[in-house]
């Protein structure tokens, strides 16, 4: 029986997995973090699994877990130190290194905002959910979450604005890394 339960952890892990790390390292603002939180996530359900599997959405409960998580992480991670990535050569035709400016430049701009803040943007606008499911996740209202997206764009509208933009609320929201 454990075994059976092992196998279908380790292929929920596989098919979820690279879908709750993008959502960890947005939230966290770096990879090896993000790897950090979603391994705390992975691990805490884990000894839940029997009865995570038999929820409507296994993958929803582990996201509130990454999300309940990383929100409590704050004073867990106060250290300066940042980490750098190095980025594999690869050949298929896009310029890698206006791409990782491009990420790397949102990323720095999720790092202005407040963690609520910050999740609230990820989860609406990288993950996809609705205010509702938004809410349900960050344990708050809608008009809640409402206000931390609002907040949460202005900022980085400002942020991300062109140089040269005289009016940076005129700039377009659609920048977004994958």
């Amino acid at each position: 029986m454990a075994a059976e339960q092992d196998a279908e952890f380790t292929a929920f892990v596989r098919d979820a997995g690279p879908a709750l790390l993008r959502t960890a390292c947005l939230l966290t603002g770096d990879r090896h973090r993000g790897e950090d939180l979603l391994q705390t996530a992975l691990a805490r359900t884990y000894a839940r699994w029997a009865r995570v599997r038999e929820t409507d959405d296994p993958t929803a409960y582990v996201r509130r877990v990454v999300v309940n998580s990383h929100l409590s992480w704050r004073r867990l991670l106060s250290s300066g130190e940042q980490v750098v990535e190095s980025l594999p050569d690869r050949s298929d035709g896009r310029d890698l290194q206006v791409a990782y400016a491009q990420t790397d430049e949102l990323r720095a701009a999720l790092l202005h905002l407040s963690p609520r803040v910050r999740t609230a943007v990820v989860l609406r606008y990288y993950e996809d959910l609705s205010e509702a499911d938004t809410a349900r996740l960050m344990r708050c209202s809608t008009s809640t979450v409402n206000n931390h997206v609002t907040r949460g764009l202005a900022v980085l509208r400002t942020l991300l604005a062109p140089a040269g933009l005289t009016n940076p609320t005129a700039a377009p929201v659609s920048r977004r890394s994958s």
